[in-house]
């Protein structure tokens, strides 16, 4: 890639304040890949008021981490956003309980005394699991104030959370690890933190997103698998509340579980997504009545950016 071009100037809005979940495409600034592939990005990064998808649909922003179930919406809505890579495998998404409730499998978390979610985990993944697991019921549900006061203090309750995150703020608030229990490995299978764009935009710079999904995957690799401390500096001056402790916490809880590299990551590398996949989430999904029959999800997502191995070596 030579340094004579003009560089690139493209935005990424995330879904949420800078955290270890963002990790590789901070290391791709803070290292010089994006630079090395002629790119100058802006991270934009989301939070409680944060509107980046709207930003993105309304031409502010050219990238967004995106899911899935706003993809498919978004076809059904007739709104023409695409997913060109998934940088999760697995949804980091978790339903945590205390270590002595008695609770050792995904069925058992039925029997807990109320389920602490957001709404957007109530009319998703909640309906999934009343589907596929006997005894979840509506009447247990309680708003997820993202306070996990309510949590602690009953022991027979379980309640929604990163597995990335909260686990680490509960145990320094309690001094006791909570049980985890990873829904993309009960499951509730969804690509997650996906990297998103309007076709329109996509269909007339189709070089400019294949150089940034490219040199993001190696972004990740290196973030994972490297030095990433400079990477944390730039995520810690976005969001002076993250410290080292969390963010180290986020690293080895994706490499634990496999969040970024396992399935057909592993093979094909970071990034990767199948059209099984997306046709399996589609099907769950209107199985559990969150989308009607008859959308073409197909329209959602492309692969031609994806699934090429690019970065594999640098897995250490």
């Amino acid at each position: 890639m030579g340094g004579a071009l003009a560089q690139d100037k493209v935005s990424f809005g995330t879904n949420w304040l800078a955290q270890a979940e963002h990790g590789g495409y901070y290391q791709a600034v803070a290292d010089g890949t994006y630079a090395k592939y002629n790119l100058d990005v802006t991270i934009r990064q989301g939070g409680p008021q944060g509107a980046n998808r709207s930003l993105l649909i309304g031409g502010q922003i050219n990238f967004y981490m995106g899911g899935p179930t706003t993809a498919i919406d978004a076809v059904k809505e007739g709104i023409p956003t695409l997913t060109i890579a998934s940088i999760f495998q697995k949804d980091p998404q978790v339903l945590l309980a205390h270590p002595d409730s008695g609770f050792e499998t995904f069925a058992d978390l039925a029997k807990a005394s109320k389920y602490i979610l957001s709404k957007d985990g109530f009319i998703s993944y909640f309906g999934w699991m009343k589907t596929a697991y006997e005894g979840f019921t509506d009447d247990k549900f309680e708003p997820y104030t993202f306070n996990p006061a309510p949590f602690i203090a009953d022991k027979q309750a379980i309640q929604q959370g990163y597995v990335t995150s909260e686990p680490y703020e509960i145990e320094k608030q309690t001094g006791w690890a909570p049980k985890a229990f990873l829904l993309a490995d009960n499951g509730f299978a969804p690509y997650s933190s996906t990297i998103e764009v309007m076709k329109p935009w996509y269909d007339a710079n189709k070089d400019v997103a294949k150089r940034f999904v490219e040199a993001s995957i190696i972004g990740w690799y290196n973030y994972l698998y490297g030095d990433n401390t400079a990477a944390n500096e730039l995520i810690k001056k976005d969001n002076p509340d993250m410290t080292d402790g969390q963010l180290a916490f986020g690293v080895a809880k994706m490499k634990e579980y496999g969040l970024v590299v396992s399935g057909d990551a592993e093979t094909n590398g970071i990034g990767c997504m199948t059209d099984a996949r997306w046709k399996d989430f589609y099907e769950q999904m209107v199985g559990v009545g969150l989308f009607s029959d008859g959308i073409d999800y197909t329209k959602a997502y492309t692969t031609e950016l994806v699934c090429q191995g690019v970065g594999k070596e640098l897995v250490k």
